[in-house]
């Protein structure tokens, strides 16, 4: 199967060099130049992943994320920008971007970067779980690993894949207490540079989506000073 890759950048000389080396790795490429040409090729194109640039003309990558999400496109994203700013950063993670890189970059490293983010996706779910029957219940939590879906009382979750990783791994953890540096070593996969910021923007949109009160939630418990675990919930609660 042809992996689709949608690369969206206003310079032509990143792109021309994007498509290039993503086509001797594999990789179905198409393209675009602004933001508002990006989002319409992903919605109709529907591309396994995207490398999205942040700063784009008529819609920025941060808008074109955030739009995505709001039309429940799911497809991962790889967020570039020449911008070495930590808000820009996790922006662009609290909107739905999988991935992060900065210009300069290596091309080696987009194209490392762009097979971690479809290793964690249901382009390649095998990898994920050994046994494709297996579920992971944990109240009204339902959990799929094989089809990279999560229930909560039989309503289908609209997670990220980032979110849904993160989902997992808490699950498999249930109950024991996972830092934050351990999260974001496991999840994420590589350093970011203690940017704990994004395991706990991460955690508030599962909070949101899986919990009926999220400031008081039942399932993902904040342990002060240490992290993060998943609890089975009560029958009563």
């Amino acid at each position: 199967m042809s992996i689709k890759v949608l690369v969206v950048d206003d310079e032509q000389s990143i792109l021309t060099l994007l498509q290039y080396i993503l086509e001797q790795a594999g990789f179905e490429v198409i393209t675009a130049m602004d933001g508002e040409a990006g989002f319409n090729a992903a919605m109709s194109e529907q591309p396994d992943i995207m490398v999205l640039d942040l700063m784009l003309p008529k819609m920025d990558g941060i808008e074109v994320c955030k739009k995505l999400r709001q039309h429940k496109i799911s497809t991962p994203i790889l967020m570039l920008t020449a911008k070495d700013d930590e808000f820009d950063k996790v922006l662009g993670l609290e909107l739905g971007a999988d991935d992060y890189m900065t210009k300069p970059f290596s091309p080696r490293e987009v194209v490392a970067r762009v097979k971690a983010i479809l290793r964690r996706t249901n382009l390649q779910v095998e990898k994920v779980s050994e046994d494709d029957s297996e579920q992971i219940v944990i109240g009204h939590i339902k959990i799929l690993p094989d089809r990279y879906e999560a229930y909560s009382s039989d309503e289908r979750l609209e997670l990220t894949p980032k979110e849904f990783e993160l989902l997992l791994y808490l699950a498999r953890n249930k109950g024991r207490v996972l830092t934050r540096d351990l999260l974001l070593s496991a999840v994420w996969n590589y350093d970011f540079a203690g940017d704990t910021r994004i395991v706990d923007v991460h955690i508030s949109h599962l909070r949101e989506k899986m919990e009926n009160n999220s400031k008081k939630p039942v399932y993902i418990k904040t342990i002060r000073g240490l992290g993060y675990k998943l609890e089975e919930r009560k029958v009563n609660e």
